[in-house]
């Protein structure tokens, strides 16, 4: 039982990480949106509003997907050495943070 080791999580996911994949939702979500306009000249208009529906139904799992797995591949499990680890606690010269009354 001694030689447990302790983790440190850390997550080193940045938005210039989902920025790409934001744009990507954002330009489908406009071109969905043109066509919807498009539609709605025809004698129609149920096509125009379904065609919305559709495209953010079929996109909204690619995109929840995309970004769940850039999440997860940003998140590191680091060994901590026991001996080096510092104390996490307030320290000495800290005080903590009161209310202003």
């Amino acid at each position: 039982m001694d030689n447990i080791q302790k983790y440190r999580v850390r997550c080193t996911l940045a938005f210039g990480d989902i920025y790409g994949q934001i744009i990507i939702w954002l330009i489908v979500i406009f071109f969905s949106l043109a066509s919807a306009l498009a539609l709605m000249g025809t004698s129609r208009p149920i096509y125009a509003i379904t065609t919305v529906g559709l495209i953010l139904v079929l996109s909204l799992p690619f995109l929840l997907f995309a970004f769940v797995t850039t999440l997860l591949n940003h998140i590191e499990f680091d060994a901590v050495d026991p001996a080096q680890e510092k104390p996490t606690g307030v320290q000495a010269t800290q005080r903590p943070a009161r209310a202003a009354s």
